[in-house]
């Protein structure tokens, strides 16, 4: 009897080895195939995230007013050419900014690490000064440019976008009333998206006002990145908090207080919006645990750079939602949740929605 068990728990942990093994395997396939069709899959997920936006405009004229289909999917694709058309507005501007002053910044960056060098030289700490400048200032602008390079190439792929989003919505049946998985995968999305673009326009033009209050060179270019950083979790927060050090050193030199206002007030938005207003505007929330959301961005920014880091958030929401509804699966789900195996913590309800404070990402 005891031989059989041991045989019985030998075979089960030799398949979960199998299986785990047969995963690795397959997310490696995934991820290569992700990297070599990225033209054409991160087009193909901005457009699935479009028209979870919008089909629901579909959905409301075709059922309640008695729209002709033709007609509502036309006025849904006009509703999300204006977002696309919007969103290529601010990311223009966005560029045209950048490019504006980016040799500013870029020289304020140098002269602050030169200062920095100058004063470690007088504690007998000698740095090869020039050839860090140098490859100071020739790393600088392109770090700029790449940025900027992200923007344009998802610009261009507005076309292709508002094709997808075209073939989606006519494939979509008004009528269908989607329930279970489905229709859980589309409010967690469409909630998502709308949150995060309200938070960070609001967050933008905080951030813009206070460091424009306080007499900061660069003000709205810093407000710009704070709304743009603000769709990267965690990450962009700090990013957008601290990249005017180099100019509030040089601007406020001999002003501490200055210094620290301008760092910590932006700070202090972006953790009261992040950790207070957004989950209670999200409601459930995405149920993905800190060190989910920052593999997920490690990931996905690994493969699709920015824009990965930007979409890694919904996608791997969206796969926590897909992993829980199966059972062999579910110990997946619970791990991205942050729910180890074994611990003793209530059972999520994965049938249905639940009341419960949202995830903080």
């Amino acid at each position: 009897m005891a031989q059989r068990m041991f045989n019985t728990n030998l075979r089960n942990e030799q398949a979960w080895l199998a299986v785990g093994s047969l995963m690795v395997l397959a997310t490696v396939a995934i991820a290569i195939a992700l990297i070599y069709t990225r033209g054409v899959m991160i087009p193909f997920v901005l457009a699935i995230f479009i028209t979870t936006v919008v089909s629901p405009v579909v959905d409301f004229e075709v059922s309640r007013l008695r729209f002709p289909r033709p007609l509502a999917i036309f006025i849904a694709l006009m509703l999300a050419l204006a977002i696309l058309v919007l969103l290529g507005a601010v990311l223009t501007f966005a560029v045209q900014t950048i490019v504006h002053s980016s040799n500013e910044y870029s020289e304020r960056v140098t002269n602050l690490t030169e200062r920095v060098f100058d004063d470690l030289e007088t504690y007998k700490i000698h740095i090869d000064k020039p050839l860090v400048l140098s490859e100071l200032k020739a790393r600088l602008p392109q770090i700029i440019t790449d940025a900027v390079g992200t923007i344009t190439t998802l610009l261009s792929s507005g076309f292709l976008i508002m094709i997808f989003v075209i073939f989606l919505l006519i494939g979509r049946d008004p009528h269908a009333r989607h329930t279970g998985i489905y229709a859980d995968i589309e409010a967690t999305i469409r909630s998502y998206i709308a949150t995060k673009f309200a938070i960070s326009a609001v967050t933008g033009v905080l951030v813009g006002v206070i460091l424009w209050a306080l007499k900061m060179p660069m003000a709205w270019l810093f407000g710009l990145f704070a709304c743009l950083l603000n769709f990267i979790p965690n990450i962009g927060s700090i990013a957008a908090t601290l990249l005017p050090i180099p100019i509030a050193l040089t601007e406020f030199a001999g002003n501490p207080w200055m210094i620290l206002a301008v760092v910590g007030i932006p700070g202090l938005i972006h953790m009261s919006i992040g950790n207070f207003v957004e989950p209670k505007l999200m409601g459930r929330g995405l149920e993905l645990h800190p060190v989910t959301v920052l593999l997920a961005l490690a990931f996905w920014g690994l493969l699709w750079g920015v824009i990965g880091m930007v979409l890694a958030v919904p996608i791997v929401a969206t796969i926590r939602i897909v992993v829980s509804r199966f059972s062999t699966t579910r110990w997946l789900g619970d791990l991205l949740a942050g729910r180890l195996p074994g611990a003793d913590q209530p059972s999520p309800d994965y049938l249905g929605p639940v009341d419960k404070p949202a995830a903080i990402v």
